[in-house]
């Protein structure tokens, strides 16, 4: 049991960076650079999806490390 421990650790920090990551695009969506380039190209920004993505990927990331035996 005490060997998986710094494995569920690290598991347990990338969801909350993956968490983190996702709030931040969910934020940076309401400002006026995404709000703008929604309205006229109709998709958000760069710097959105990355943090939607790499949120996406950490959390899937720890949850991995996490469940594993």
């Amino acid at each position: 049991m005490a060997k998986n421990l710094p494995i569920k650790s690290i598991g347990i920090a990338l969801m909350v960076v993956g968490i983190g990551l996702a709030y931040w695009g969910y934020d940076l969506s309401g400002g006026f650079e995404s709000q703008f380039n929604q309205a006229f190209a109709g998709s958000s920004s760069d710097g959105v999806m990355i943090r939607y993505i790499a949120g996406a990927a950490s959390f899937a990331a720890g949850l991995f490390l996490f469940l594993k035996k």
